[in-house]
């Protein structure tokens, strides 16, 4: 099964973490949390694991318009994109795909979610 929308880079982990934010940004996105997955488990668990980051991404515009539709919209906030570094050693870049977290009863909501899907597939394209 496929999670989100994923792309297999040819870039280093370091250049898609430095990258990815900057393409967010055109698609008027910003980064609100950055989860450095790898130091967390070490920290947390003691065990190593792969380069893996997980960025909070957020469209305050298309936010306020969510969650001005269904207050519950929250739950799903922010939308997470995550970097993390193949077998390969290059990055695998992928985003949440909100058609896949949203229910398909949620009609309303159908038009904006399918916008976010959008500027977030665009990023994913671009990287």
């Amino acid at each position: 099964m496929e999670i989100g929308m994923k792309k297999m880079t040819g870039l280093s982990f370091e250049q898609a973490l430095e990258r990815v934010p900057e393409l967010l940004k055109t698609e008027g996105f910003g980064v609100l949390t950055r989860i450095d997955v790898k130091d967390t488990l070490k920290q947390k668990i003691d065990v190593d694991f792969r380069r893996y980051t997980i960025l909070g991404a957020c469209n305050p515009k298309l936010a306020h318009q969510a969650l001005g539709q269904e207050l519950g919209f929250g739950v799903l906030m922010p939308c997470n994109v995550v970097v993390w570094e193949g077998d390969d050693g290059k990055a695998v870049v992928t985003a949440v795909d909100p058609m896949q977290t949203v229910a398909a009863g949620a009609q309303t909501m159908r038009p904006l979610v399918e916008e976010i899907r959008t500027r977030l597939s665009r990023v994913i394209a671009q990287v």
